[in-house]
């Protein structure tokens, strides 16, 4: 169910010629191979045995367009403007602080670049509410959370969302691909 969305997503990014991608929260690298070769790929992780795995990915598929890091997604290592597309498949609801992740995010991003989330964000529905209070602890205890919603995520950044859409067969997630308009961006340019 995971590497399924996960592919979707990266289906659907439509990815041009040398662009600059950057994974967070790379995790084993399933999506790895997925991305086309003529673009530059960067996978960052914090967990060296998930890197490890990704590494053994990487040489086992003969992936040369991509790099991998250990590193902190709430202190990237990286200059401004770094990469033109950011992706993080299941990571905002999952670190401790999100805000600082989704500000570093945007840092390394470029002006009129794409932050791209797959998560599952709480929605507002009361009978979903509802669930999600109860599994909340559960989710906590196994690393993530189910109260976070996407407009909390998004408030007070520079992030515009482009679109929006729930994937998965349960439609539990969400794709969400926004714009970064730090610095007065008008458009994606993508």
């Amino acid at each position: 169910m995971f590497h399924e969305s996960r592919e979707s997503a990266v289906r659907r990014l439509d990815v041009r010629r040398n662009e600059r991608i950057l994974e967070v929260g790379v995790g084993t690298g399933l999506a790895l191979p997925l991305y086309p070769r003529h673009c530059k790929v960067v996978g960052i992780d914090l967990s060296s045995g998930m890197l490890e795995k990704a590494h053994e990915r990487v040489r086992a598929h003969g992936l040369d367009h991509v790099e991998l890091s250990r590193m902190d997604a709430g202190q990237m290592e990286f200059a401004d403007d770094s990469f033109d597309t950011v992706m993080a498949a299941y990571v905002v609801t999952a670190v401790p602080d999100y805000r600082k992740v989704v500000t570093e995010m945007i840092r390394v991003c470029r002006p009129g670049g794409r932050i791209i989330m797959l998560n599952h964000f709480s929605n507002g529905n009361k009978l979903i509410a509802a669930v999600e209070k109860v599994i909340s602890p559960l989710c906590k205890h196994i690393g993530f959370r189910t109260d976070l919603s996407l407009s909390t995520v998004l408030e007070g950044t520079s992030l515009l969302v482009a679109r929006k859409e729930k994937v998965n067969p349960l439609r539990f997630w969400h794709l969400v691909e926004c714009v970064n308009k730090k610095n007065g961006a008008t458009s994606s340019s993508h």
